[in-house]
């Protein structure tokens, strides 16, 4: 199956968090994203291992 990529915004929407937060998560290495024409684009597999990593809290 193939990955589909959210944009910062998407992804900050669907864990309900600010985009600011999203991109110092990019940054400080916490969530796998790729920078494509000067935009980041983040797996959707990172929303689940966020939220699967999250459950084990």
């Amino acid at each position: 199956m193939e990955e589909r990529y959210l944009s910062t915004t998407d992804f900050a929407r669907i864990l309900g968090v600010s985009r600011s937060a999203v991109i110092k998560w990019i940054k400080s290495g916490k969530i796998v994203a790729y920078n494509v024409h000067g935009r980041w684009r983040i797996p959707y597999s990172e929303v689940e291992r966020l939220l699967r990593e999250g459950s084990k809290k």
